[in-house]
């Protein structure tokens, strides 16, 4: 019989990012090798990676990637494609046959244009256009899953360790100026393909650490706006979160720290009159959205990356930096895989948002 402190009980999953910010790129074989030590922080029902900058032949086309359960479907979803989209390029997403991944679906890639008479009859912006096309897939095509829909960036995941995960993808293949990256440990809902992180809208992207205790509020609010949680995991309305308040209400990143990991009244009581006002008003009208339990989160994007955690400070959290990366993970050994020699190694506070973003012109 195993006793108390004989046997590792992880505080579940597991997070890494790294970001340049020259805009210099990066094998993935770096992110993938990251995760090796924080192994048993996953149970390998779920791996995955983003990368950024990782098309740059096809940047300035919508690069969606794809799980099928059959071929029926892909041509289903590729005649609804069709109907809104210029395909530029389509193929399967290569991957490296192992014993370790199994019971994989149709894993497919198209680089889209929409077409502009598309996007004008809908009255929409583009990118709007391209959210509501991800969720009506998401929706409406049984059997067929948006993994990723945004520009020179793409999501890699799969019902796995991370690593091995890695190594199915062939990520080590590829170039990108920032990766994110998760080894998941589901605790109350299935390890799936589609559950497994990271999750996407556009060029968003969110890996977690953590449970939200507030999902059902979360997921009531951001559903009254057009989205849809489809997935089967908690951690997909982040992503819509981050979505919405970025892109459509237009706030800053700190604002959206500022909202999903909202400080305490009292903190905000000793704030100067003007913080005070931004933050109360912050907090009142979108209370619906502040995340509650513990948690820990990478937020990618075009250009950028900002880390997480929440105001108590749950689940654990460190950031690191040399010469122009910027090292972020749930474990500092996992840092260490990527950068040996890295010095200032820290942890942020509950609610303090890192925010990390590529020099204009450099990605």
């Amino acid at each position: 019989m195993q006793l108390e402190g004989q046997i590792r009980i992880p505080s579940g999953c597991a997070i890494a990012a790294v970001i340049s910010k020259e805009g210099k790129k990066m094998s993935g074989k770096s992110i993938v090798d990251s995760m090796v030590p924080m192994h048993e922080r996953s149970n390998g029902l779920g791996g995955g990676f983003a990368g950024y900058g990782i098309y740059p032949e096809y940047k300035d086309f919508y690069a969606f990637h794809f799980f099928f359960d059959n071929r029926s479907v892909q041509k289903d979803t590729e005649q609804y494609l069709k109907e809104s989209y210029e395909i530029v390029k389509s193929q399967p997403i290569p991957v490296r046959k192992i014993p370790a991944i199994v019971d994989e679906p149709i894993v497919y890639r198209y680089f889209l244009a929409p077409l502009k008479s598309s996007v004008a009859n809908a009255q929409l912006d583009e990118r709007e256009f391209v959210a509501r096309t991800v969720m009506h897939i998401n929706i409406n095509i049984k059997g067929a899953y948006v993994v990723s829909s945004g520009k020179n960036m793409g999501v890699f995941k799969a019902v796995g360790f991370p690593e091995d995960v890695g190594k199915f993808y062939r990520l080590d293949e590829y170039e990108g100026y920032s990766w994110t990256a998760h080894g998941r440990y589901p605790t109350n809902t299935p390890g799936w393909w589609g559950g497994a992180h990271p999750f996407a809208l556009l060029d968003y992207t969110i890996v977690h650490n953590g449970e939200i205790s507030s999902y059902d509020a979360n997921r009531r609010f951001i559903e009254m706006y057009g989205y849809k949680c489809t997935l089967q995991t908690d951690t997909e309305v982040i992503t819509y979160i981050s979505d919405y308040l970025l892109r459509k209400q237009g706030l800053t990143l700190d604002e959206l720290a500022s909202v999903i990991a909202a400080p305490f009244w009292s903190t905000i009581a000793k704030k100067s009159p003007e913080e005070r006002a931004k933050l109360t008003y912050l907090r009142t009208v979108y209370s619906g959205l502040l995340v509650t339990g513990p948690f820990s989160i990478v937020l990618g994007f075009e250009g950028g990356l900002m880390a997480l955690n929440d105001r108590l400070k749950l689940r654990s959290m460190v950031v690191a930096e040399k010469d122009d990366k910027v090292y972020v993970a749930s474990e500092e050994a996992s840092i260490r895989v990527m950068c040996p020699d890295v010095k200032d190694v820290y942890a942020p506070e509950g609610g303090e948002p890192v925010i990390v973003k590529v020099e204009e012109g450099k990605y």
